[in-house]
């Protein structure tokens, strides 16, 4: 499953439980929340489109950063 990275303007816990809310709604996703960096990894098969309009749905900035390489 590809893993992509995505840069969510988050500053509390608040925020990252506002996109595990998001994530878990959508399904079919595996995802790691990094608060102090402001990003979230996601293994999906669903397209980047449907996963960053999901990420907005918290009302956050959110970008894509790129694919992540498997380390």
């Amino acid at each position: 499953m590809p893993k992509h990275e995505f840069f969510v303007d988050m500053t509390c816990e608040g925020c990252s439980n506002a996109v595990t809310r998001v994530l878990h709604r959508l399904g079919g996703v595996q995802f790691d929340i990094d608060l102090p960096n402001k990003k979230v990894c996601i293994d999906s098969e669903h397209n980047i489109d449907t996963l960053l309009e999901t990420l907005k749905k918290t009302g956050k900035n959110a970008s894509y950063l790129g694919e992540k390489s498997a380390q």
